[in-house]
């Protein structure tokens, strides 16, 4: 079972914070430069649901990994608290931002200002929960290094070989 846990914690995390990444450094350039900005902002307000559904399953398989991991810290549950509030706070800003765009017509920001700085905002936020990412995967791995032998490993047989005149 500590084998599959960890499994799930890792792709977890990976899908999670390795799709942001992906989304973030390749797909927003490329959507911007193919589609035009406001385009682009309407598939990243699609996908941004769809990564924080993401977020918060693997914050509920991590979670699982931390209470069963014997070696567990208080730096991890810190960074994973981290983790947790950042996603908290971006689906909090997500639908403040999308009030000040008008996606029924042209695209329009309401209050460029106000939008501009709630934005900038979301921004930070992702950032610092992407680097509490890494560092929770630091913290993960360290702590699986400290028991690195899986709970279900199959162990040699310790029985005595017998020979054909034994039997």
């Amino acid at each position: 079972m500590q084998l599959l846990r960890r499994f799930l914690a890792l792709q977890a995390l990976m899908l999670w914070q390795g799709g942001f990444l992906f989304y973030a450094a390749v797909v927003v350039p490329t959507g911007t430069e193919l589609l035009g900005s406001f385009d682009q902002g309407r598939v990243t307000r699609q996908v941004t649901d769809a990564m924080n559904v993401l977020g918060a399953a693997a914050l509920l398989v991590l979670a699982w990994d931390q209470v069963a991991e014997p070696n567990s810290r208080r730096g991890r549950w810190v960074t994973w608290s981290v983790l947790a509030g950042g996603l908290m706070a971006l689906a909090i800003l997500h639908p403040r931002i999308e009030r000040y765009v008008d996606f029924a017509t042209d695209g329009r920001v309401n209050d460029y200002a106000s939008f501009y700085f709630w934005h900038q905002v979301y921004l930070y936020v992702a950032t610092i929960q992407w680097v509490a990412g890494l560092g929770y995967v630091v913290l993960m791995l360290r702590a699986w290094s400290a028991n690195p032998q899986a709970a279900n490993s199959v162990q040699p047989s310790r029985r005595r070989a017998s020979s054909p005149a034994q039997s």
